[in-house]
């Protein structure tokens, strides 16, 4: 759009601004500090009564995360047990159905799938061959071969069918194995028959597993835990007279009494909140093992425990912080309340500065403070002159734009377009070619004809936005009249032609889209004739007339096409 003058303000007189420049009103100091004081009092006890309230839902709240955190935990450990216990079983039902076994020959072949067995799964300790008098006829590492082995359950119980014992220290290998650590040796015995295929038993396969493992599984399990929670202990107990398995080591091999450990001997997975015989009250989740798929499980169950007070630590940190907050937001009202009387004089130096700033001919408003009367009368009186002043501006501003406006399409009118060229043609002297694009549409008198003018005058309306939309910032797009426009724009000297070649392609591409209009798809076309200055004329209005003149040649080449001034279609 075309740039209109811009009319000026009347300044107001400065003399009589800075008359009230220094107006402060006193303010009582005993009202200040009555007022900072109170600030401080009602923040304090808000604090108080929001780190309770806080605190105690925080209670709740966290006490049943974790204590769901420490269930579900449980439940995840004694399904792990008992996933590895049936795994392994599995394993050893696997190697007992290979015909080596079935049809035992060679005791060294024997071994050597026992030996492989230990080497893939090192959580088997021993794995033996028992012929159906409980004698070792193979084994791993050659341990207790030759050995008669019937008065252990481990043979006993196997050759009845699968067996699966719960934890025991070892008895004849404890003395037999590698134990680096020094501690006593526990295992857990898996063992079942060996058929062929007339179902004769031919022995018994029977495994020691290292209850290392579970210490494995144990680690899995708290190390993850400890990132997140402090000081947390779990135990595994045997339905073998309630024997810690698994645990703080003072507690280990010892029968633990717990209502927890009773509610999950019932089959029930949860938490509580217990004390313990240590005298401490602890948030205890816990979950019984109830097999894997086909194992039925020893009924071990998985116990995980942390101090109350650690659980409860982060309730504590939130109430501390609302009490920080509370004791920092007190003192920041206190001192706001103490400097509020000093901020009476402030609407006066806001005002002054603004009214200084209009003296400078600056756009400014004058602010309207309410509270102190004289202040509230000062600034709505400067306030309402300043904006009747812009009102009066503004609506000047509006009737020099609507003299340069079209009013049917918004373009600019023939008036813009002389005021724009007495700016254009200056800039343009600096090496610059100003190019005139003048266009008539081809077919309106048609659609007029057909479909009246309120389609027409729409039509004119559409045409005039996308030739505005093939424009950039700085060009200028006029309707002169009737179905005529004129596009007047910047180009190098060096491509003037092929810069108002391209922007004429781009308009008469987008005029060609079809318009629809009152329910009807139109089409229509545009030409354009083009002219340029200096290079055609030194007068811009002759340049116009001679872009004018292009025009209706390219009305008689075809239409719908560009012609320059000049030069043939």
């Amino acid at each position: 759009m075309i740039e209109t003058a811009v009319l000026q303000v009347h300044r107001i007189p400065y003399d009589s601004i800075r008359q009230e420049r220094n107006v402060i009103l006193p303010m009582s100091y005993s009202l200040r500090s009555i007022f900072a004081v109170l600030l401080a009092a009602v923040i304090i006890l808000l604090t108080g009564a929001l780190s309770w309230s806080i605190g105690s839902k925080t209670t709740v709240e966290i006490e049943s995360q974790i204590g769901q955190s420490l269930s579900e935990t449980s439940y995840q450990m004694a399904d792990k047990l008992d996933s590895f216990m049936w795994s392994r079983s599995g394993e050893l039902d696997v190697l007992s159905k290979l015909e080596a076994l079935q049809h035992p020959g060679s005791p060294e072949q024997i071994r050597a799938l026992l030996d492989q067995l230990k080497l893939s799964l090192p959580s088997f300790t021993w794995v033996g061959y028992l012929d159906p008098k409980g004698t070792v006829i193979a084994s791993t590492d050659g341990i207790l071969t030759g050995s008669n082995i019937a008065q252990r359950p481990v043979f006993q119980e196997g050759i009845k069918g699968k067996f699966i014992g719960d934890v025991h220290e070892a008895v004849l290998l404890g003395k037999l194995l590698p134990n680096p650590t020094g501690e006593p040796m526990q295992f857990v015995d898996i063992s079942l028959p060996i058929y062929d295929k007339a179902l004769n038993v031919q022995g018994v396969l029977a495994a020691h597993l290292s209850w290392a493992w579970a210490r494995e599984i144990e680690a899995s399990i708290l190390h993850p835990l400890q990132e997140h929670k402090e000081k947390v202990d779990i135990l595994v107990v045997s339905r073998n007279n309630d024997t810690v398995l698994i645990g703080p080591s003072s507690m280990v091999g010892k029968p633990l009494v717990l209502n927890s450990l009773s509610e999950a001997q019932a089959g029930k997975n949860g938490y509580s909140k217990e004390r313990w015989s240590d005298g401490k009250t602890y948030l205890t989740g816990y979950a019984l093992g109830d097999g894997h798929q086909n194992y039925k499980g020893l009924g071990w169950t998985v116990i995980i425990r942390q101090p109350i007070d650690i659980a409860y630590a982060p309730v504590d940190d939130i109430r501390h912080f609302i009490i920080g907050i509370g004791v920092l937001t007190a003192l920041v009202f206190a001192i706001a309340g103490w400097f509020t009387a000093g901020m009476a004089a402030r609407p006066l130096k806001r005002i002054t500065v603004a009214a200084e700033r209009l003296l400078r001919g600056e756009h400014s408003a004058i602010p309207i403070h309410k509270g102190i009367r004289d202040i509230e009368i000062l600034s709505k009186t400067l306030h309402h002159l300043v904006t009747d002043l812009t009102k009066t501006e503004l609506a000047l501003d509006e009737m020099e734009n609507q003299a340069h406006q079209d009013k049917l399409t918004g373009l600019p009118n023939r008036r813009a377009l002389d005021s724009y060229l007495d700016h254009a043609v200056a800039a343009a002297r600096s090496g610059k070619v100003l190019t005139f694009l003048y266009m008539d549409l081809d077919g309106f008198k048609l659609v007029n004809d057909q479909y009246g003018h309120q389609v027409g005058d729409l039509l004119l309306q559409q045409t005039a936005a996308r030739i505005r939309s093939c424009m950039r910032a700085g060009e200028l797009a006029v309707r002169l009249g009737g179905d005529e426009f004129l596009a007047v724009f910047y180009t190098s000297a060096n491509d003037s032609e092929a810069g108002g070649t391209a922007l004429a392609h781009r308009i008469i591409q987008a005029i060609n889209e079809p318009l629809l209009i009152d329910g009807h798809s139109i089409e229509i076309g545009c030409s354009v004739g083009a002219a340029r200055w200096p290079d055609d004329d030194p007068d811009p209005i002759s340049v116009i007339r001679k872009a004018d003149e292009a025009l209706y040649r390219s009305k008689r080449e075809g239409k719908n096409r560009v012609t320059f001034a000049g030069k043939e279609g």
